[in-house]
């Protein structure tokens, strides 16, 4: 009845609130916010995480959400995204009578002092006029949000160590702490050390200002508690500080190493002394297999392990992996260049409960290790392949007929993979739901072909650069599949009916990509307009056979349509352009030349359009 508010006369706070945690978006907590005054206060009550720029004076915004939030557990701020100063948020609150918001402003807009770490020197800057998050900021966090479980300061390149100690005192139930970029000192690291006890996951990415000193101090503080640790790009931490982390950090289950100052040394004290180590993630040049061997004797709980551009080490340090790592399940290889088949086929042997392997640009791994994989690992789930130009059709015919559970494959410069491969994997894997195919070129209609006939749970097909792949392919892929992703980029001989095809096919498909099709058409554009209505992203860029008329078809039913890329389309004009922009409510994005981009188009959708050339 009109006049009455049934909700809000009959239903208590709390269950307000019950209902709100229980959206699953954004958007939807947002709508309700702006019912009126009192869901705004409720839902508010529900926010649990925050995600906001750091330029644009982000300390003032900390003190104005912070007075608005009151029960977030989770920061996250990052440098690289912009945000203007919310002066609207700030003036409204003055107007409903704030005085808290009303004092932080005040306090925000006084100049502020800071010290330098390296001199000693003191300066006074104006906390309104700075364009980056600082200690300033850190203290209103600490201030507004103690009850702060999550902190991302990614690129904070302005909070010192003076900031992070007076967070680290007032918010002790802080659990994990990214600080990648930030230019924190010793101090503040050991002060987290002191102050927050809970702490189990934290990321000290291109922190260059970190010594051993600090990163020993933390361990003395929360070894008992800390679970993650990952450190890259710090040239001041070396195998002291990997030491203290073994000798102090027991629990330690995460642990990823990007460094050439780190040696074997450091890893030997981590292995020996974190008995519980489940992932381990290594970029480090100077590590031998002598590393690998005390992995290998000592990690028995490992389960995921990725090596990065490893120089010095070879099959005898991956076959102690495969010795004793028996609960392994995940495998990343990348430019490990003297490693072999009988490396890998020790961990096929060994590491039977493999789920994910990942081979990258290793040269002297070829066909003999990969059928070991399939003959050994039956739970095999993804399989990615880059760059591995010495391995042929036999050893994916064994993954087919061994890994009958395999869900993802991957292959990118695999010039030796054809297809006898695909029909082998198509015939074995009938659960395959995920298959990404760049730049094998000797893979063609008929190992494709094959994967429509007996792969029916396919959902995400992606061949990009197949130049032997053409229509016959994608309309058995129509017959057998119903899409959801689709990229077909550069394959030269796909046209009309092999898209038609897939419109008709794939009524739920939500992501196309058929960049530089040379004759595709507007018959394609106005079939997935017909039968595609659930499309956000469609990628036409060098498709020189559509035009207007094609695009106008195309956003008729597809209302959802999110972003369009469509440069160097020599079919399409600004009026395409424009209908695009009209027809589609949700675009958020519009990728084409500058000169067809119109005054009043710019007017009507300025920050949807982006330019691939500007003016030079």
């Amino acid at each position: 009845m009109r006049g009455h508010d049934w909700i809000n006369n009959s239903l208590p706070d709390e269950l307000i609130i019950e209902i709100f945690r229980r959206l699953d978006s954004k958007s939807s907590r947002d709508a309700c916010s702006l019912v009126c005054t009192r869901w705004r206060r409720l839902e508010r009550l529900t926010r649990a995480a925050i995600r906001i720029g750091a330029t644009g004076s982000p300390d003032l915004f900390v003190h104005l959400l912070a007075a608005s939030f009151t029960n977030v557990t989770t920061v996250h701020i990052d440098e690289r995204l912009s945000i203007s100063l919310p002066s609207l948020l700030a003036s409204s609150q003055m107007k409903n009578g704030s005085s808290h918001a009303s004092s932080q402003m005040k306090r925000a807009m006084k100049p502020r002092r800071r010290v330098n770490e390296k001199n000693g020197s003191i300066s006074e800057e104006s906390e309104l006029n700075s364009l980056s998050f600082s200690d300033a900021g850190l203290a209103a966090l600490a201030e507004g949000f103690p009850k702060l479980e999550t902190l991302k300061l990614i690129w904070c390149s302005n909070v010192t160590s003076e900031g992070l100690t007076s967070l680290a005192r007032k918010c002790t139930s802080l659990k994990a702490l990214d600080l990648q970029g930030c230019y924190v000192g010793d101090q503040g690291l050991a002060a987290v050390g002191q102050c927050c006890k809970q702490l189990d996951d934290l990321n000290l990415r291109f922190c260059e200002g970190l010594t051993d000193v600090g990163l020993v101090e933390l361990a003395l503080g929360v070894g008992k508690s800390l679970k993650s640790l990952g450190v890259a790009a710090c040239a001041k931490i070396t195998d002291f500080s990997m030491e203290a982390v073994g000798s102090h950090c027991r629990s330690l289950e995460t642990l990823s190493l990007d460094s050439e100052f780190i040696h074997d040394q450091g890893v030997f004290a981590v292995a020996q002394g974190c008995p519980y180590l489940k992932v381990l993630k290594l970029q480090c040049i100077n590590l031998t297999d002598d590393a690998l061997k005390a992995v290998g004797s000592s990690c028995l709980s490992l389960e995921l392990l990725a090596l990065y551009s490893f120089q010095r080490f070879t099959d005898k340090g991956l076959s102690s992996i495969g010795n004793g790592c028996k609960k392994l399940k995940n495998l990343t290889l990348s430019d490990c260049y003297f490693l072999s088949d009988k490396g890998l086929e020790a961990i096929a042997t060994g590491c039977k409960e493999l789920t994910h392997l990942e081979v990258n640009g290793c040269h002297n791994i070829g066909t003999l290790g990969l059928e070991s994989v399939g003959k050994s690992c039956q739970h095999l789930s993804e399989l990615q392949l880059l760059y591995c130009q010495r391995i042929g059709d036999l050893a994916l015919v064994q993954v087919g007929q061994g890994c009958k559970f395999l869900q993802a494959l991957h292959l990118v410069d695999c010039s030796n993979i054809g297809d006898e491969a695909m029909r082998g994997i198509a015939s074995g894997c009938r659960n395959l739901k995920k298959l990404h195919i760049r730049r094998c070129y000797e893979i063609g209609n008929e190992g494709i072909i094959a994967v429509g006939g007996h792969c029916k749970s396919l959902t995400d097909l992606s061949i990009r650069f197949c130049d032997r792949v053409g229509d016959e392919a994608l309309i058995a892929i129509a017959e057998g599949c119903s899409l959801h992703y689709l990229n077909v980029s550069g394959c030269h001989q796909i046209g009309d009916a092999g898209v038609i095809a897939i419109a008709r096919g794939s009524p739920q498909l939500c992501y196309l990509d058929v960049s530089v099709l040379h004759n595709l058409g507007d018959m394609a554009m106005a079939e997935l307009g017909e039968h595609c209505p659930l499309l956000k992203e469609i990628v036409l860029s060098h498709c020189r056979q559509i035009t207007d008329v094609g695009l106008a078809h195309l956003v008729k039913s597809c209302t959802l349509l999110e972003s369009c890329h469509m440069v160097y389309c020599s079919g399409i004009t600004s009026a395409g352009v424009a209908t695009v922009v009209s027809s589609c409510p949700n675009i958020k994005k519009v990728l084409v030349e500058k000169s067809k981009v119109s005054q009043r188009t710019k007017r009507r959708a300025g920050p949807v359009i982006s330019y691939l050339c500007v003016d030079l």
